[in-house]
């Protein structure tokens, strides 16, 4: 008997299971959801709804009751909300606020403190700071970095918990931490009788009525040329035109996400007058005709974000549903198209344009986006007039500009002052000059993606359209302004790896070019032909504004400060 026909003679003829013959036991595929997880997590949703644009909100339940987020409660999680255990876990291991256990790791301590390591932190001695807390914390305590939390007119800044400590100290950190002092400290009162009597509410309840037309409200954000404060600065007026030429139903979204490094001015405005805002932000709903708002705060703004669910029951019943959404940790969802994937539940990667979310925003709906600080100026500007907002200005720009001043200067804060002042102008007459002992030496005009000048161009105006043919642009307005002693190199590597660690990673440009670009700014000598064309090709090829804008620190340094490449013409 040949091989081939032994083998054939070994198969035992098919036996339909049932039928005599016992078929083998079954084994469960994929993730085992463990019931102690399931019960736990249907616990803390409750009644709340398991729609897939919660995911978000969901996942932050399970983080702030338990410090950290597990394998099986995300298996639970995807049970619960009928998802794919993949569709969570991409999702939660995108945002940097979510602590993810994986099988077989050990538990994250039950506090974590975060030490913000950005530019104007790193200049007060945050890398200090991180270093003596990750020596002598005991047991228990997790000490990581953090990128901007919105606080650099306090520099440095920890974070125990979700308490934020101001000009922060190796005793001070400790003393949180023993005390367990972990909660924001909610000291704002607002008073929303105050803002009733003062007018707030009658210019919506006019539109609402039709005393005032919604064609009135158009013309003057027209006539005023209010452009978008939070760094894009398009025409405010022909955004909500272009967003009501689109057939309903509407949306409108709020970017609140205010993670620029050195950019702090919408976290003043919302803990300090947030009727204002909100009055703002309900007059572009009623005129775009949205029945639905969401506004997304970033996580590191607790205290705003409690203030805006406590003053948000106050508004009287009608007008549309108001969502107030959580941001997670993620720089990249300040970009408007990134914030509508977060705000449906997903990774926080830009879509392609076009279409525009004025065409195709949230939820495939028309939407309007616009920034915090935007929405704050609304009332003031149709009240008073374009009259009013074109009085103020300098230096033959008009309207006022919130700038979040920060670094070497006597009184760092947000400085209202007329749009199209200096630096020079901003630094002597707004922030009491520079610190005792320091020489204004350079600044970034518009955050960490601005661009940096020398000291020498202090006359240029800090406004749309005036930094661009310099090779920088006035973005959020933060300015932060160095002295003669920081490095300028060291500067501009410190907001590169800010850039390397936010990538989304979408797209090669800028997961790889930041990473690069690090690399060789990292070496003592820049190779600054190399640097050149790879800047060259993050802005050219980059999807969105991150890896677009995220070389323009750099090539500043090798454009205006040639000093700094001394030892490189010496080696030469």
């Amino acid at each position: 008997m040949s091989a081939h026909e032994h083998h054939n003679h070994s198969v035992q003829p098919f036996e339909h299971p049932g039928l005599g013959r016992k078929r083998a036991k079954s084994t469960p595929k994929g993730r085992q959801i463990e019931p102690g997880a399931l019960q736990e997590v249907e616990a803390l949703l409750g009644d709340a709804p398991r729609r897939r644009d919660l995911l978000i909100e969901h996942l932050h339940l399970i983080q702030d009751r338990y410090h950290q987020i597990s394998a099986a409660h995300l298996a639970a999680l995807a049970e619960v909300m009928r998802l794919s255990f993949a569709e969570v876990f991409e999702t939660a291991t995108f945002y940097a606020h979510f602590d993810i256990v994986k099988e077989g790791e050990p538990d994250i301590p039950p506090l974590t403190v975060r030490v913000c390591d950005s530019l104007t932190c790193a200049m007060f001695h945050s890398e200090e700071l991180l270093a003596s807390l990750e020596s002598t914390v005991g047991a228990g305590v997790r000490v990581v970095r953090a990128p901007c939390v919105g606080l650099c007119d306090h520099a440095p800044v920890a974070e125990v918990g979700h308490n934020f400590l101001h000009e922060a100290t190796i005793e001070t950190v400790q003393a949180a931490i023993e005390a367990r002092d972990t909660h924001p400290h909610l000291d704002e009162y607002i008073d929303y009788r105050a803002y009733l009597a003062g007018g707030g509410y009658a210019l919506l309840d006019s539109l609402r009525s039709g005393e005032r037309s919604i064609e009135s409200v158009l013309a003057v954000l027209d006539d005023s040329g209010l452009r978008g404060l939070g760094g894009a600065g398009f025409p405010t007026g022909r955004k909500w035109r272009a967003v009501r030429g689109e057939p309903g139903p509407r949306l409108m979204a709020v970017n609140g996400d205010e993670g620029e490094p050195g950019t702090f001015k919408d976290r003043l405005y919302l803990q300090t007058d947030p009727h204002r805002f909100l009055e703002g932000t309900l007059i572009g709903a009623h005129v775009v005709e949205a029945d639905e708002v969401y506004i997304y705060i970033r996580d590191e703004y607790p205290v705003a974000r409690e203030i805006l669910e406590r003053e948000i029951a106050k508004l009287p019943v009608g007008g549309p549903h108001i969502h107030l959404r959580r941001g997670a940790g993620a720089y990249i969802c300040g970009e408007e198209s990134s914030l509508l994937e977060s705000l449906e539940g997903k990774r926080g990667l830009p879509r392609h344009k076009p279409p525009y979310p004025f065409q195709v925003g949230l939820f495939d709906q028309p939407t309007l986006i616009n920034n915090v600080e935007t929405l704050y100026w609304i009332r003031d500007i149709v009240e008073k007039g374009n009259g009013w907002w074109n009085s103020h200005g300098r230096n033959g720009r008009t309207g006022l500009r919130s700038y979040s001043v920060s670094g070497r200067v006597k009184q760092p804060g947000v400085k209202l002052a007329p749009a199209g002042v200096t630096i020079r102008e901003l630094i002597e007459e707004f922030c009491g000059g520079m610190l005792d002992g320091h020489r204004f030496h350079a600044y970034l005009p518009g955050g960490a993606s601005g661009g940096i000048l020398p000291a020498a161009m202090d006359d240029i105006p800090l406004d749309f359209g005036t930094l661009e043919k310099h090779g920088c642009f006035i973005g959020s307005a933060a300015v932060v302004v160095l002295s003669d002693n920081d490095d300028i190199r060291g500067a501009a590597l410190n907001l590169m790896r800010f850039f390397e660690d936010e990538s989304c990673g979408q797209c090669t440009p800028c997961r790889v070019g930041t990473q690069k670009a690090v690399m060789l700014m990292q070496r003592p000598i820049w190779n600054q032909e190399l640097l050149g064309e790879l800047s060259q090709a993050m802005r050219d090829a980059s999807i969105c504004g991150l890896g677009q804008a995220a070389s323009n620190p750099l090539t500043c340094v090798m454009r205006y400060f040639p000093e700094e490449f001394m030892t490189k013409e010496a080696a030469e």
